[in-house]
């Protein structure tokens, strides 16, 4: 895990040096062990490592092939790497190190593009042919690893993280107020190839691009339309098209022994590996998996727990793994707990908002940020159960979606019984509620929600109510299948963007077994009743889990993840004077965006404990400090 950074000036200027390291220095922490450049004439390239597989220094990036024509810059794990080495040597290859990124590397020169559909893992990569003087940049199907991009007429910067693009921009960009607004209205970020910052973009996950570092003709490089600014971006994963070609599950016990598999395949590693264990299915699978197949009984596992009671506590679950396990396996010794609390969460805010250099929706990122400060401590690498719930059903809105899939059927009697199979287990209309809402029109749907909110001024509502992918694509899912492939379209990369910032940050790598691809894409061609069952969500991990994870964690019908008791925290001293500070300051109210005097009366009936706006005024503050910081 690392981080990688470039710039490419088009007009054929040599880049100084200080540039390219100024880049690196903004993200050492995501690769405190070593650093490299590769500059030639127009092109240059920085790395910093965070060493994971082959400590040595044969790992050093930038990497160059044995015959130098190409230079790899990389940030990830090619978890299938000592397979695909085996198939490179059988075709004349030599290595030199044990590492993922020299087979990576050989992969792109023997099959060049097509090496992408090989990989089993999570990257972002770029390599440099110097005889074609192309660069070509890759990111991984699900989005799991960042790559950020700003290109004119001039140049082409890259960067694992934002900031470091920023540092070497000459103006720095103004806001993107559709972002602004999907962030207010729907608590939603990164469902398109735009980010927070104006002209700032990301190489959407799935897609790969080449971009022609020279227009020399006279050494024969292919000559691009001028429009094109010198970059191609093309798709090479459709998860969509994967889908329709796969052979889902029909029984649980497949499920099972490709999820074991999935985490397995995690495993390599040349240093310790720890689990974020929330008490929920996910999470917990994970960890009983590593148990029972891989007999990890020294496993780390970190989680936040909070007062008995409290919201987001979930240490009852949590708990279970101190005792005996269901096939009689050995209890975890190694659990390592945090809390945190709003005197945290008010020191680390500076920090905080500097990990993640744009907004967030909501405090759950927090506690995630807190579990991985704590891991830091004992492991470089955690797991965890990140994309389970975008490939399983996991929120309760994804019942409207089901539905409303059996009412355009006109599968009448099982909508009748699914819709009652959820009332009598779940003890909600919420899913029905989710029903109604998703059959309203786009800008209905869009609306309903702007007056929901009570704050946002008209006239900022106005401007952006039209363009939402959220409204449109993601609520606008035809049915339940529909909706769980819109959510890797449009939702899942927000929680994997800021699982990366918070691991990264304190120099961790993350890993997601649930995107394992192959599991995905069986999953999801599974039938419907396997995703969710009479009311039960993640139907078949939790038939598949029958004997290896606690009952009492298997059959959970809630759903808290790493969630906060922000609702009390917003009442606490710290955070009300420094929410109160912001809602009545002249930047707050000049912004265009809010109305103060309507946010200050939401603030009151919070502290009054007439309501719970926790989740709104996190909203206020962390965009207004993001302002702050980064725009103004």
């Amino acid at each position: 895990m690392c981080g990688i950074c470039g710039i490419i000036d088009f007009k054929g200027l040599p880049v100084k040096e200080a540039r390219i390291t100024t880049m690196m220095s903004k993200m050492k922490h995501r690769g405190p062990d070593d650093e490299g450049t590769f500059i030639e004439n127009n092109v240059a390239l920085g790395f910093v490592r965070l060493s994971i597989i082959d400590l040595s220094p044969l790992g050093h990036q930038p990497m160059l092939s044995r015959d130098e024509r190409y230079v790899l810059v990389y940030n990830g794990e090619i978890y299938n790497y000592l397979e695909l080495k085996e198939e490179l040597a059988k075709r004349g290859h030599r290595f030199v190190s044990k590492t993922d990124s020299e087979v990576l590397l050989a992969a792109y020169i023997e099959w060049g593009e097509g090496c992408l559909d090989k990989f089993n893992g999570m990257w972002a990569f770029a390599i440099y042919d110097r005889e074609k003087r192309q660069l070509f940049c890759a990111r991984d199907r699900y989005g799991v690893k960042p790559f950020y991009y700003y290109s004119d007429a001039d140049r082409f910067i890259f960067a694992s993280e934002i900031p470091p693009v920023l540092a070497v921009l000459d103006k720095k960009p103004g806001p993107n107020n559709q972002a602004v607004f999907d962030y207010l209205v729907f608590n939603r970020t990164d469902q398109t190839g735009e980010t927070f910052f104006d002209g700032i973009k990301k190489l959407q996950h799935g897609h790969f691009a080449k971009i022609q570092t020279s227009s020399n003709r006279s050494v024969g490089i292919e000559v691009w339309p001028e429009q094109t600014r010198g970059v191609k971006l093309q798709r090479w994963y459709d998860l969509r098209n994967r889908v329709e070609n796969s052979e889902g599950f029909s029984r649980p016990e497949e499920y099972r022994s490709l999820f074991s598999s999935a985490v397995g395949l995690r495993l390599r590693s040349d240093v310790p590996v720890g689990v974020c264990l929330s008490g929920g299915v996910d999470s917990s699978s994970i960890v009983s998996v590593l148990l029972r197949d891989y007999d990890r009984i020294d496993l780390n596992t970190f989680s936040a727990v909070y007062s008995n009671g409290e919201s987001g506590d979930e240490s009852e679950f949590i708990n279970l793994f101190r005792s005996t396990l269901p096939w009689g396996g050995a209890a975890l010794s190694n659990m390592f707990f945090i809390t945190p609390t709003a005197e945290t969460l008010a020191l680390d805010l500076n920090n905080f908002l500097r990990a993640h250099a744009e907004p967030i929706p909501s405090t759950s990122p927090y506690a995630q940020f807190k579990v991985m400060e704590l891991a830091k401590k004992n492991v470089v690498v955690t797991l965890d159960g990140q994309g389970a719930d975008e490939e399983l059903a996991g929120y309760h809105y994804f019942f409207g979606f089901l539905f409303k899939d059996l009412l355009s059927r006109l599968q009448l009697m099982k909508l009748i019984l699914e819709s009652g199979g959820y009332l009598v287990k779940h003890r909600s209309i919420y899913g029905l509620k989710s029903f109604a809402y998703f059959l309203l029109p786009k800008l209905t749907r869009s609306r309903l929600r702007v007056s929901e909110k009570g704050y946002i001024l008209p006239e900022f509502a106005d401007a952006h109510v039209q363009d939402s992918v959220i409204a449109g694509e993601l609520y606008g899912s035809g049915g339940l299948r529909d909706a769980l492939l819109n959510h890797f379209e449009y939702k899942l990369e927000h929680l994997l963007k800021w699982e990366d910032r918070n691991s990264m940050w304190y120099s961790l790598e993350a890993r997601v077994p649930f995107l394992d691809h192959r599991l995905v894409e069986r999953t999801l061609a599974s039938p419907i009743d396997m995703i969710i069952n009479r009311g039960t969500t993640k139907y078949i991990l939790r038939e598949a889990m029958r004997g290896t994870l606690p009952d009492k964690i298997r059959t959970r019908k809630d759903k808290i993840g790493f969630g906060t008791p922000q609702d009390l925290w917003f009442r606490s001293k710290s955070l009300t004077s420094l929410t109160t500070g912001i809602v009545e300051s002249e930047s707050f109210r000049q912004r265009g965006i809010i109305n103060s005097a309507n946010a200050r009366i939401l603030l009151q009936k919070h502290l009054r404990g007439a309501a719970d706006v926790s989740k709104e005024m996190w909203k206020w503050i962390n965009l207004e400090l993001w302002f702050r910081q980064f725009i103004d």
